[in-house]
This record gives C-alpha cells, sequence and structure tokens, in this order.
C-alpha cells in the first residue's frame, strides 16, 4: 500500500481526492456515499449570500402586507427569515460529522463580509472542521478600481479570522489584474489554504430561437490547463495549502496537479459524470502509478515540477504560441 496522505487547508487527509461544493453533498445521504466511495473530505454545499438576501427579501414582502413601511417589522421577518436558512444548514454540518469520519467543510459563497461574520461562529460550534469562503465580485464595474475589488477579499478574511479557531480557505477566481500578487498576498493573510480556480456559470446562445441561455455546467477533461499553470507558479512560494481545482476527471490530471505542488484537488464534474465509484477508480490508478514510478508517499513527488524547482521556469509565464505555429504551414 502506498502512502496517500497529504493535506488540506492544512488539515490531514488519508488521500489528495476532496469533494467540492455541489449537490452532491447536500444531503446526509449523498455525504454517505462520497464518503464510502473514498472521498478524504467533503466540502457542503454552498450557502449563497444572493440566495438568502433575495429569499428574505421575497418573503418579508409577502408577510408585510399593509405594513409595509413599519421598519420594526421588516427587520423582525428580515431576520427570522435569514436565520432558517443558516439554522439549517447548520444543522447539516452537524448530521454530516455524526454519518462520517472524514472532514466536513462548510462553504459559503459571499461578496461582502455583513452577512457572515457572526454566521462563522455557528459553523465552528456545529463541527465543521474548516470553511470554505468562495469569493467572487464580477469585475465589470467601469468605475471600480481593481485595489477596491481586491480589498473585498482581505476585508473578508480578516473579519472572518477574527471569529474562528478553524481553518479558513478561499476559493479563488483567476480574473485578476495581477494574479500572481493577489496569490501571494492571500496566501501570508493567515488563510490555510487557496483553492484555484473557482467555476461559474457561463452565458450562451439559443441561436435557433434567439435566447440566452446556460452554458455548459460541467468542467471537461481538457479544462485544467490555467489551473495547473497557476498551481505550478504559486506553490513553491505560497504561505499556505494550495488546492487545485477545474477539470480534474482522471488520475494523470489529479497526478499532474500533485506535479505541480498542490497538497490536494477537488473533484466534482467528474463524480456528476460518473458517479461516486471515479474517485475509488482514481486513487486505484494514483497508487499504480505509483508503483510504476517506485514512489511509496506523495510527499516524495510532491512539487517536483513546478516552476520554482524548473530549469526553465519561463515556460509557465509564456502565453503565445511562438514555437508552435511558426513553422506551421497552410
Amino acid at each position: 500500500m502506498k502512502d496517500l496522505k497529504t493535506t488540506y487547508l492544512g488539515l490531514s487527509i488519508k488521500n489528495p481526492i476532496v469533494v467540492g461544493s455541489s449537490g452532491l453533498a447536500s444531503t446526509i445521504g449523498g455525504i454517505k456515499k462520497l464518503a464510502n466511495a473514498g472521498a478524504a473530505a467533503i466540502v457542503l454545499k454552498s450557502v449563497f449570500e444572493e440566495e438568502i438576501k433575495a429569499e428574505a427579501e421575497q418573503t418579508v414582502g409577502q408577510q408585510l402586507g399593509m405594513d409595509e413601511n413599519n421598519l420594526e417589522f421588516y427587520d423582525y421577518y428580515d431576520y427570522q427569515v435569514k436565520n432558517e436558512v443558516l439554522e439549517n444548514y447548520v444543522s447539516l454540518i452537524r448530521e454530516a460529522k455524526e454519518a462520517v469520519d472524514i472532514p466536513i467543510i462548510a462553504s459559503i459563497n459571499c461578496s461582502s463580509y455583513s452577512e457572515w461574520v457572526s454566521f462563522a461562529n455557528k459553523i465552528e460550534d456545529a463541527g465543521a472542521d474548516a470553511i470554505e469562503l468562495n469569493i467572487f465580485k464580477l469585475p465589470f464595474g467601469i468605475n471600480d478600481e481593481a485595489s477596491e475589488i481586491e480589498k473585498v477579499y482581505f476585508d473578508i478574511v480578516r473579519k472572518v479570522k477574527e471569529r474562528l479557531s478553524i481553518p479558513v480557505g478561499i476559493k479563488l477566481a483567476p480574473y485578476f489584474t495581477n494574479l500572481g500578487n493577489v496569490i501571494n498576498r492571500l496566501s501570508h493573510s493567515g488563510v490555510s489554504g487557496l483553492i484555484l480556480f473557482n467555476r461559474f456559470t457561463s452565458v450562451d446562445y439559443d441561436i435557433e430561437n434567439d435566447q440566452v441561455i446556460t452554458g455548459k455546467v460541467y468542467s471537461g477533461a481538457d479544462d485544467y490547463a490555467n489551473t495547473l499553470r497557476w498551481v505550478s507558479i504559486s506553490s513553491n512560494l505560497a504561505g499556505c495549502d494550495i488546492v487545485a481545482s477545474g477539470g480534474i476527471h482522471d488520475y494523470r490530471t489529479l497526478v499532474k496537479m500533485l506535479l505541480a505542488g498542490a497538497a490536494s484537488a477537488e473533484v466534482v464534474s467528474a463524480i456528476y459524470k460518473e458517479g461516486p465509484e471515479v474517485i475509488g477508480a482514481m486513487l486505484k490508478e494514483l497508487e499504480a502509478w505509483m508503483e510504476r514510478r517506485n514512489v511509496n508517499s506523495i510527499n516524495e513527488f510532491k512539487g517536483r515540477l513546478c516552476q520554482g524547482k524548473a530549469t526553465n521556469p519561463e515556460v509557465f509565464e509564456r502565453v503565445q504560441f511562438m514555437r508552435y505555429f511558426s513553422g506551421h504551414k497552410h
């Protein structure tokens, strides 16, 4: 048997496969299936800040009726609706901790810290082993400065870290003016891990019916390249665990992320497509690869091919197809 132990947000885990936040982990039944399939840790389905706000506004609007100008009544219902959603999430954490013996990670999708500072303590008290903050502010405002957008991330981290003793991780998007700078600063801000990268819903068009539709939901097996580049660049200099996420559908991509320096990897789309059994299959093939390469533990090869150890580190920074297309003739 090979030693597959590694870390996720500083937590010791039995192997490098973590189930990322999704509907796969929204019920106790689903959580048990993932744990039995071999998952080393599970990130629960995210609580979305905007969904709670929208539900609160809708419910409050329906309840107010003739009292729409009664601010005390409004505040009461606003609090009650939000509190019910959050209490349901806390209950899921407690039940999950009783049902499985692997780390359970809470996930909050947020764009500010106002709604979450007080809730953070409830998550910790419920027994969550860590919390993943899924932060993103779409940079579409023409008057927004890059520094203002970045400040949101650091403000959220600071406020949440003040309240928690459990590890805090940040799931990032790659859309920053200077991504390397943001990754480096966040990794030394007191967080226990950075997850690279988040996956967002995309916009597409139905050209036969002139409708705007949702684009491809799941990642594909070829969607890992950008994550691999930035894990390679970041892992050697980061002050915390770097976790890979995006396009990890088989053991080959998992091995690549570990060679790049990832401590572990979040997997979601592959499980949706192939079922929880894909976790065990990937782990079995990872062990077979380690046997072929004569390595006994992940620590023996983790980060072997990161930028900091490369003989030609500039290859990670090159983005133009100079060599490939220079000799290509039609």
